[in-house]
C-alpha cells in the first residue's frame, strides 16, 4: 500500500490522507483540535503502507549539514527548481514533518517528499481553477479520472487539502515508474511530482 498526505497544521483539521482500496482512491481527514500527527501514526500502524508521499519539506538546505557544494541558507536545489517555499520559512511544519519521517521510518515505512502543485501542472488542473478562490473540484476529478486515476464515488472534494492528498498519492505511485518526476539533489533532498 502507498498513501499520499497533504500535511497541515497539527490541530487545524487540514491534514488529509489519500489511499487506494479496491482500486479507487479514498480519503481520511484529520479533525480540528485533534492531533493530525497521531492520526497519521494510527493510520500507518493499522494499514502498514510501505511507501508514503507527504506534501511537506523533509530536509533542510545542505549548508546546515555541511554538505560540500551547498551554500544557500534558505532553499534546497529542489525548492529552487520547483519555485517551492523554503523549508526554513515553513519552520515548525518542516520540523514536525522531519520528525514524522523519522518515526515512520522506525515502522519500516519509506517516506518521500511530494509537491502537489507541480503534479497538478502535469494534469493541467489550473484550467479548473486549481489553487484559486473558485476551484472546480468536479472538473479536476473528471480530468484525473480521464487519465485513469479512479476516485471512490462517495468522495466529495471540499478543500484544496483533499485534492492535494490525491495528487501526493499520484506522485508517490509514480515513484519507480517511467512516470516518475523528481527534482533536486539526492544528497540534500528530492521532491517527487
Amino acid at each position: 500500500m502507498r498513501i499520499g498526505i497533504d500535511y497541515g497544521s497539527k490541530l487545524a483539521g487540514t491534514t488529509v490522507i489519500a489511499f487506494k482500496k479496491n482500486g479507487a482512491i479514498h480519503l481520511v481527514k484529520s479533525v480540528k483540535n485533534r492531533d493530525a500527527d497521531q492520526m497519521i501514526m494510527n493510520f500507518v500502524s493499522d494499514h502498514q503502507p510501505e511507501v508514503i508521499g507527504i506534501d511537506a519539506p523533509l530536509s533542510l538546505p545542505g549548508v546546515y549539514r555541511e554538505i560540500e557544494g551547498f551554500s544557500d541558507y534558505h532553499y534546497r536545489a529542489c525548492d529552487k527548481a520547483l519555485k517551492a517555499m523554503s523549508p526554513m520559512f515553513l519552520g515548525g511544519l518542516t520540523a514536525r514533518a522531519m520528525k514524522l519521517k523519522y518515526e515512520l521510518g522506525q515502522m519500516a515505512t519509506t517516506v518521500y517528499e511530494t509537491y502537489p502543485v507541480e503534479t497538478a501542472k502535469r494534469f493541467s488542473l489550473e484550467v479548473f481553477g486549481y489553487r484559486t478562490k473558485r476551484p472546480d473540484y468536479q472538473g479536476m476529478l473528471n480530468a484525473l479520472e480521464q487519465k485513469g486515476i479512479r476516485i471512490a464515488s462517495n468522495i466529495e472534494l471540499t478543500t484544496s487539502h483533499d485534492l492535494d492528498s490525491i495528487l501526493a498519492l499520484v506522485a508517490t505511485d509514480n515513484i519507480g515508474t517511467t512516470n516518475e518526476l523528481k527534482k533536486g539533489d539526492h544528497r540534500e533532498g528530492l521532491i517527487y511530482c
